[in-house]
């Protein structure tokens, strides 16, 4: 049985590309994906059974062997160090909503480390698996 990695895949669109072990790309559809697997990450490495389509080799009952590794969940803050950073965001949010309780919005340079705060931290916690 062939074997590869996900190349891409759009489930939008409904299709992606394997790129076979062999040095082949392969045509993925959506429909030969294992039941459950909705969006399988870039870099999976899976088996697949090999039919010839009108424009080339098509992937058929694709088994996920491995999952890719998250380079974002290997990158997050340890739990200790992420607590930290939230009391701090939570002082500056507070300190924030006490000026609009006073209808002041924060100044522009204070707005934008504030959004630039929320965007970093909400990046460490969304880990998709």
């Amino acid at each position: 049985m062939p074997s590869g990695r996900i190349r891409w895949f759009d489930a939008k669109k409904g299709y992606g590309f394997i790129a076979g072990d062999d040095g082949k790309d392969v045509f993925l559809p959506q429909t030969a994906l294992p039941q459950g697997v909705r969006n399988p990450r870039k870099g999976a490495k899976v088996e697949y059974s090999v039919i010839e389509g009108n424009r080339g080799q098509v992937a058929m009952g694709v088994t996920m062997v491995a999952s890719a590794p998250s380079l974002v969940k290997a990158t997050r803050p340890k739990p200790d160090d992420m607590a930290a950073i939230v009391e701090d965001l939570i002082k500056l949010l507070d300190s924030a909503g006490n000026g609009l309780r006073r209808h002041r919005y924060p100044s522009s340079a204070d707005s934008r480390k504030l959004a630039t705060l929320l965007r970093a931290v909400a990046d460490d916690f969304d880990v998709q698996d």
